[in-house]
């Protein structure tokens, strides 16, 4: 999630709706300039015991951080707390329970994007080592009760566990007990970002049974493929979910804007605090009506930190971000952007992945969306056959969209062995979460102690 460090008095009031697709339309970039963003989360647990360490303890999340300063990573505060580290690859940054997110920097090619990957997890890798701490990469704890994990000292976090349980039954562990990998995308104009937007809104449950690798809840298989997908079906029903007037006729920038108007609000930033305003509405903030800052009106810092408390399957902002994959190991990692960069920034691939999706209802791709975290690779897809039966044609558009780029590392390797892992899923029919069941009821006899030695970074 975000992390904000300053309040931006400067920024410009907002005085009318005209001036909130300002951030859209500042997003749009000539071709050259298009970018790949990856962001990842990982679990961090105590190698001794397994328990999830609190910010504050000896050895801590803490001192996590501030061990990863030597790498040249600068502390940001909160309230006098480190609370994340920026520097030339990007942000880390806490989710609410302690995982650790990297949010990388805007990157020209997917060699970059694993280069940066690489690095960061030596760093972690190293530190954690001399600390006692681990890292997990899945879509959810596997063991952990809500009541045993720590809350990060942050102040918008305290905030959204207060509200979430007012708007849904799985909130909390969205926050305190998931973890995923996304992609940062741009686009050219409204019309391609219309056009990337639904290909890769209707292609994210595709995404999903891919990447799916949460199929346990406190110790015990738990019925999905991705109970990470499932939590958010019931998180909060008005800032969550497919999106459906994406595809309207006249879809833009404005249509998004009069959603996000519609999202409730959580807060507002001033003086390196947040302000509760959970519930709330940004028109009346519009109005100066906000009962939290009664009088007062927004900025455009106000209006970007709210474009960044929605959570649909594809969220847009100054670009577009994909959302729909659990969290996984290094190659899974570089896997996620190279299937979206591969889909989305090569013209001939974006318009075939389109032919593919533009015939389905509405109806159709709710069912999909609805089907995968449950059935997984299995999952019937739109026009027969199951998802996995779509996934190969979809890689093929994507290894074909990467070769048309020609971007090549020093060895003279395009971009699509990045795709590999994802090859070898659809092969085997075996998504992560059906090798982690397989060793769950097999190898491992129940027993995690195997998961946290062979699955961590």
């Amino acid at each position: 999630m975000s992390t904000r460090t300053v309040s931006d008095q400067d920024d410009p009031f907002i005085e009318n709706p005209g001036q909130l697709a300002a951030p859209m339309i500042k997003g749009e970039k000539p071709r050259e300039r298009w970018r790949i963003g990856t962001e990842h989360e990982k679990f961090v647990y105590r190698v001794s015991d397994h328990r999830a360490p609190s910010y504050d303890e000896p050895g801590g999340i803490h001192d996590l951080l501030m061990a990863l300063t030597r790498f040249g990573w600068e502390p940001v505060l909160e309230g006098g707390k480190v609370i994340a580290l920026s520097g030339s690859d990007g942000t880390i940054s806490l989710e609410p329970a302690g995982q650790l997110e990297l949010s990388g920097a805007p990157l020209e090619n997917l060699h970059q994007t694993c280069a940066e990957t690489g690095r960061h997890l030596k760093q972690v890798k190293e530190v954690g080592a001399e600390l006692g701490l681990g890292f997990l990469g899945l879509g959810m704890w596997p063991d952990k009760r809500r009541d045993e994990l720590p809350v990060m000292p942050k102040g918008r976090y305290g905030i959204m566990l207060d509200h979430m349980p007012r708007v849904g039954n799985l909130g909390l562990d969205m926050m305190l007990r998931t973890c995923t990998i996304q992609t940062n995308l741009d686009y050219g104009s409204e019309a391609d970002m219309v056009q990337k937007f639904r290909v890769s809104l209707a292609l994210q449950p595709l995404a999903t049974a891919l990447f799916a690798s949460s199929p346990f809840t406190e110790g015990k298989p738990n019925g999905y493929f991705s109970y990470r997908s499932h939590i958010w079906t019931d998180t909060d029903p008005a800032r969550t979910g497919m999106l459906p007037f994406v595809f309207d006729e006249g879809f833009g920038y404005e249509r998004y804007v009069d959603y996000m108007l519609d999202v409730p609000m959580y807060f507002v930033f001033r003086d390196g605090r947040y302000i509760n305003a959970a519930g709330q509405s940004f028109r009346d903030f519009m109005k100066g009506e906000l009962p939290a800052l009664p009088g007062e009106l927004p900025r455009l810092s106000d209006w970007n930190d709210h474009l960044s408390t929605a959570f649909p399957e594809v969220r847009l902002k100054s670009f577009l971000e994909m959302r729909g994959a659990d969290g996984g190991p290094w190659n899974r990692i570089c896997a996620l952007p190279a299937l979206w960069v591969g889909l989305l920034y090569d013209q001939g691939a974006l318009d075939a992945a389109w032919d593919i999706v533009k015939n389905w209802t509405i109806e159709e791709q709710q069912a999909l969306r609805d089907a995968v975290p449950r059935e997984g690779l299995c999952a019937p897809a739109p026009g027969g056959g199951t998802i996995r039966d779509l996934a190969g044609p979809v890689l093929d558009i994507a290894a074909a969209g990467l070769a048309a780029r020609g971007e090549v590392n020093s060895m003279g390797d395009n971009e699509v062995g990045f795709l590999e892992p994802l090859r070898q899923i659809v092969k085997s029919g075996k998504s992560p979460a059906d090798d982690l069941l397989d060793r769950y009821h097999g190898a491992w006899k129940g027993d995690f102690c195997p998961l946290y030695e062979e699955l961590s970074f």
